[in-house]
């Protein structure tokens, strides 16, 4: 038994890291299905594995129940952002039933046109001082280091979760600026492109809003929100927080209304990619293009 949507569009899992809720998304992974699934850059942190390696074994569940979804018939579709941009090179190749694309151009249900995009290239800080962008992804891990004993020590106290990360950010003018300015831009590029809406990742701050006649949705992250966007068979499209979906299964199978499932049976091989660094997933089918990176835009114009 699973939750069934039409699609599902996840990003900035951060596998690599150990921020990154993988046993979450695992748990997440296991009680949905699809038609489409769209994972939306940032999935492995490759940035953090070339200088320090951590692969749990909840990082390789994540990549097996992707490739058990894809075996299944979901067509996975693998847009990389700065943080896994040596997948870049593959645009175009399927690894395991996982196609790996720069840019895509999803049409729900309802006939609304989306672009699909990691967003990095709309992020000026990133795509012209990649350095600085780096030395900000130090301090956001850094920062997630000083949220997670921030959490232990409201645990103790009985008290819930608070994002002390967030609230850092959302506190400090020029991050609300560089925000507002990168969901502009992204909007901008949507209408340029002649679609409905646009799906993005990158900036770790979930959002579904309508503004005009365009609308713009994120995916969020699962580092801290844990939030998929997700669309119903009658196009309609919803942020979901993967955490409350998480606890209502966990109840549900506690209770046994719905049956636990078993352990998943699937122990296919995991090959090694042919990245600069050794991520486990399966080697492609066929050899890997020369061709020149385009930009997002030219994958999502209509």
């Amino acid at each position: 038994m699973r939750t069934r949507f039409r699609s599902i569009f996840i990003s900035d899992v951060h596998l690599g890291t150990s921020s990154a809720r993988a046993d979450e998304l695992a748990f997440f992974l296991k009680r949905v299905t699809c038609d489409h699934l769209y994972l939306v850059g940032d999935i492995i942190d490759m940035w953090w594995l070339r200088h320090r390696w951590k692969w749990p074994a909840s990082h390789s569940t994540v990549v097996r129940r992707l490739l058990k979804l894809a075996s299944k018939g979901v067509n996975i579709t693998y847009i990389p952002g700065n943080h896994d941009d040596a997948a870049r090179p593959y645009a175009g190749i399927e690894f395991g039933g996982v196609r790996v694309e720069l840019a895509a151009r999803h049409e729900t249900a309802d006939g609304r046109a989306f672009v699909v995009c990691h967003g990095d290239h709309y992020d000026l800080v990133v795509s012209t001082r990649p350095w600085l962008g780096m030395l900000g992804s130090a301090g956001y891990e850094a920062l997630l280091r000083v949220n997670r004993a921030w959490n232990a020590g409201r645990r103790v106290l009985g008290l819930p979760y608070h994002s002390l990360s967030r609230s850092v950010k959302m506190r400090v003018k020029q991050a609300c600026t560089y925000v507002s300015r990168y969901e502009e831009v992204l909007l901008a590029e949507a209408q340029r492109s002649g679609c409905d809406g646009v799906i993005c990742g990158h900036i770790h701050k979930a959002e579904l809003r309508r503004i005009g006649a365009i609308t713009y949705a994120n995916c969020g992250d699962w580092v801290e929100s844990c939030t998929a966007l997700v669309e119903h068979d009658d196009g309609r499209l919803e942020l979901l927080d993967g955490l409350d979906f998480n606890a209502s299964w966990r109840s549900l199978e506690t209770s046994g209304a719905v049956p636990s499932e078993d352990p998943d049976p699937w122990t296919a091989p995991i090959p090694s990619l042919p990245f600069p660094i050794a991520i486990p997933m399966p080697a492609p089918s066929r050899p890997s293009p020369s061709a020149p990176e385009r930009a997002p835009a030219a994958a999502c114009s209509s």
